[in-house]
């Protein structure tokens, strides 16, 4: 009988401590102790963006690695040493782009000469993130802080905790529902990810020569995009810098095309295109594009959710000096 009921009662108490954790999180945490951190991550985002305008989707990119794996806690930024592999160095992390990791860089070298010791490495690439998706378009939404720097970054903690694009539709609702995230939540987040920015072509050569045995292009790509792909992507195996837009016709704007896109056999990847074929995802993907405002603003949901998931607060993190390395050697 005992047993009957201590799920219930450790279900509660995780989640009692999971707000717990976010009631210390605040809008206005550094207003005494950072009172320019604002107008500082402003001018860093806004200077990145203009001089490598992949900054934003690389970031939004960067964000979404890091929560997925362990929380927000940038733990995906600490560079491996002698002593440990870090999670940037997993496979599914290789791809991330430097201009993420520069951004964080230069606006912890800001923050650190005005106010030192303050601001975490975590809260950077939050407030960053949401930053750099409303230059580009897309909707303002708050960002609390105080979240503490993780002490423990695991390769071996990435996989398992990123879902892959080949993967389908319903193991990706899994993943998403096992982290609390219900499946609107989930179409919402992977629009705003798949709006802006590019995928290398290895990630999706599978659906141009090799969809099966007897169809070597995936017929649900519109046949004109998938030839375009293909001579695109043509030597993808000796050039493995080729990629494509996620978004072929916005590339560079948050919106909602995406989602149009999908409809039109324009998905790059297999798992954007299973959403429109799939009844729990199809009537979001068709909502969305047509109500801009609608993904919007389940979008800005998302992301406040998200960039709470797993933050380390108090004596369970610490303010990073760098944000590529621990205070202290790891081993």
């Amino acid at each position: 009988m005992a047993v009957r009921f201590l799920f219930p009662l450790l279900l509660l108490l995780l989640l009692c401590c999971i707000r717990f954790s976010e009631s210390k999180l605040s809008t206005t945490y550094y207003q005494k102790t950072c009172p320019d951190f604002e107008n500082i991550m402003r001018n860093t985002i806004t200077s990145k963006q203009l001089s490598n305008p992949t900054t934003a989707a690389a970031a939004l990119r960067l964000f979404f690695h890091d929560c997925m794996v362990d929380g927000c806690d940038a733990s995906v930024l600490i560079s491996s040493n002698a002593f440990n592999k870090a999670e940037r160095d997993a496979d599914l992390n290789l791809s991330l782009s430097g201009d993420a990791f520069e951004v964080i860089v230069r606006a912890k070298t800001a923050l650190e000469l005005s106010c030192p010791g303050i601001v975490s490495c975590a809260d950077i690439l939050a407030v960053a993130t949401r930053d750099l998706v409303t230059v580009v378009g897309g909707p303002f939404y708050k960002v609390r802080l105080g979240r503490k720097d993780s002490m423990v970054s695991k390769v071996d903690r990435v996989e398992g905790n990123l879902p892959r694009q080949n993967m389908t539709i319903d193991e990706i609702i899994s993943h998403f529902t096992t982290k609390g995230f219900s499946v609107q939540e989930m179409v919402a987040l992977i629009g705003g990810g798949h709006t802006i920015g590019f995928t290398h072509c290895k990630e999706f050569a599978d659906r141009l020569y090799r969809y099966n045995n007897t169809t070597p292009t995936d017929p649900k790509l519109n046949p004109k995009y998938a030839a375009a792909l293909k001579k695109m992507c043509e030597n993808y195996t000796t050039d493995i810098g080729m990629s494509a837009f996620n978004d072929v016709m916005t590339p560079s704007k948050f919106d909602n095309m995406y989602f149009k896109n999908l409809q039109r056999g324009l998905g790059l990847l297999m798992s954007d295109t299973a959403m429109v074929y799939d009844g729990k995802t199809r009537p979001l993907v068709e909502l969305y594009a047509v109500n801009q405002t609608a993904f919007f603003n389940d979008f800005s949901h998302a992301m406040e959710k998200l960039s709470v998931y797993g933050v380390k607060t108090g004596r369970k993190g610490e303010v990073r000096r760098r944000c590529d390395a621990f205070n202290s050697i790891q081993t």
